[in-house]
């Protein structure tokens, strides 16, 4: 049976477990050190296809992957694995840190983007983060289960159902339906949006690469949203319901 993150969200007690993926052995050894410190497990590799043998043995957390690598890179293996059903949380390192790169890194499926150099620390703040996403969230008496046609959402558990069992979103896509899913039928801003998920040092462009992304789970047809609609102006706005 395949696994969602949501599964695998670390017991407590136990470590949550991140595999770190660039050909540069020194970044490696740092980053297995350092967040090894920080109470996490770790698994590395030098290259996609390292990774994607890693991948068969174990079910990680979260994933941090560099972009450029010879080979497979890490946009072509992101994409991959989203096609392939991994939803994990992936965080993309790269020299290249413009907003038009990180946007391809958005489109191509991952969650984040980090640009070289950083601080390990910042890398560390940003995978707790994904990971919290994943988190059961406290019950509270204002959420409740939010439908969308044949399927459900529940916000408390960041979890989408449909006729055919659970439909695999990615921790961008949980946390985004999440947000909107907890004001139903009010707007939101592209701005407030992007402040939610911790975005707004890349703009909006990428929370409309997010919104793009979200509306093929959960749309009939993304071209013509019964739930996720845009209100021109303004932002987006999640309208339930069993249209």
């Amino acid at each position: 049976m395949e696994l969602s993150p949501r599964d695998l969200v670390p017991e407590e007690g136990m470590a949550p477990h991140v595999i770190v993926v660039d050909d540069d052995p020194r970044l490696r050894r740092l980053l297995q050190r350092y967040l090894s410190e920080q109470g996490f497990r770790i698994s590395v590799a030098a290259n996609a296809a390292e990774a994607r043998q890693t991948l068969q043995g174990i079910q990680p957390d979260a994933m941090v992957l560099d972009v450029t690598m010879p080979g497979e890179n890490g946009l072509e293996l992101t994409r991959a694995l989203r096609d392939a059903g991994q939803d994990l949380p992936i965080v993309l390192l790269t020299a290249r840190g413009e907003p038009a790169d990180r946007i391809s890194g958005l489109e191509a499926g991952a969650d984040d983007y980090l640009g070289k150099p950083f601080e390990p620390r910042e890398l560390l703040l940003r995978l707790k983060a994904h990971l919290r996403r994943l988190a059961p969230a406290p019950a509270a008496d204002n959420l409740r289960i939010i439908r969308l046609g044949e399927k459900e959402f529940d916000p408390v558990r960041a979890l989408l159902s449909g006729p055919d069992g659970n439909v695999h979103l990615t921790g961008g896509e949980a946390a985004l339906l999440s947000v909107l899913a907890r004001r139903p039928n009010e707007v939101f801003s592209r701005e407030e949006i992007a402040r939610a998920l911790d975005m707004a040092e890349i703009g909006e462009r990428a929370v409309d690469v997010q919104v793009t992304r979200l509306r093929r789970r959960i749309e009939p047809d993304p071209r013509e949203p019964r739930f996720l609609h845009t209100i021109r102006g303004r932002g987006y706005v999640l309208k339930p319901g069993v249209q």
